[in-house]
């Protein structure tokens, strides 16, 4: 069944009575999308003041990174994690998801520690009830058109992903790579605990069809998306976003709608977030 918009109902007719059962319809696609934000991208990276100001934007919820060992706000420590469920309480959001942009630094496919951190994210991603962790493979993480960290990154993979489905929690690779090449190392690994965590702005600027691309990959593979733009605020750059969600609607995806990097010329980060909230509920809820 197609569900229509909130804005789709209410235009059905004036002064036509609207059943309950449209209403729900309305509701529910309502409720389909949050509006999140990365932690970092708001200068509050793998800092609990990320969801105070979250709140302040207007946003549901943070993305909030998971870092190395022994940080002031690592997550690791029980106290921690209930100062994170205590401040999201008190504003009013979540957390959408974690994120370890640390293996931009410390790659996961070539440097030890990197998989052991991953392995103790996804020991403590139920303990925050967390269902997904970005793995970032940027920088000295960049696995693109480098096979042999390829074929390293799928054993590793193959090696942490009994214990991510045990958890209950998913493992999204966010990299330069293609669908095509994206599926080859899912395809691999062969476990639902591994998908792709999807970057429009990232994508778009390596030439890929994003759009073919989402609707390639399917709601099975693509476990969360960022809404990105380089060096625009989202609605004035290159990223279609109603296309976007044309392609999201023909998958079937709902969830976590996670704003990065758009900051518009002359505006501040807050003034920057504040806009591209308010344009994504325009678009998709």
């Amino acid at each position: 069944m197609h569900c229509i918009t909130r804005r789709q109902a209410l235009t059905i007719g004036t002064g036509l009575a609207i059943s309950p059962a449209l209403l729900c319809l309305a509701n529910d696609e309502q409720r389909r999308f949050k509006i999140g934000a990365c932690d970092w991208s708001i200068g509050r990276g793998g800092q609990l003041g990320a969801l105070e100001l979250a709140k302040q934007i207007g946003l549901d919820g943070v993305q909030v990174s998971f870092g190395q060992p022994g940080g002031e706000f690592d997550l690791r420590n029980e106290a921690v994690r209930r100062q994170y469920e205590q401040a999201a309480a008190e504003h009013g959001v979540e957390i959408a998801s974690l994120a370890m942009g640390v293996l931009n630094s410390v790659p996961y496919a070539s440097d030890k520690d990197a998989e052991r951190w991953v392995e103790e994210c996804v020991e403590v991603m139920p303990k925050l009830r967390q269902k997904i962790v970005l793995l970032a493979f940027f920088g000295d993480g960049d696995i693109k058109d480098k096979p042999e960290l390829q074929e390293e990154v799928i054993r590793r993979l193959k090696r942490v992903a009994p214990q991510a489905e045990k958890a209950g929690v998913v493992l999204g690779l966010e990299t330069w790579l293609s669908a095509d090449e994206h599926l080859r190392i899912l395809d691999a690994v062969g476990s639902p605990a591994v998908q792709v965590y999807y970057d429009t702005a990232n994508m778009e600027k390596q030439g890929y069809d994003i759009y073919r691309e989402i609707r390639q990959l399917g709601r099975e593979r693509i476990c969360e998306f960022h809404c990105k733009e380089n060096g625009f605020l989202l609605g004035e750059g290159r990223v279609d976003f109603r296309r976007v969600k044309d392609a999201m609607d023909d998958i079937g995806y709902s969830g976590w709608l996670v704003i990065e990097s758009a900051v518009g010329d002359g505006r501040s980060v807050q003034d920057s977030y504040v806009h591209n909230q308010k344009y994504l509920r325009s678009v998709f809820l």
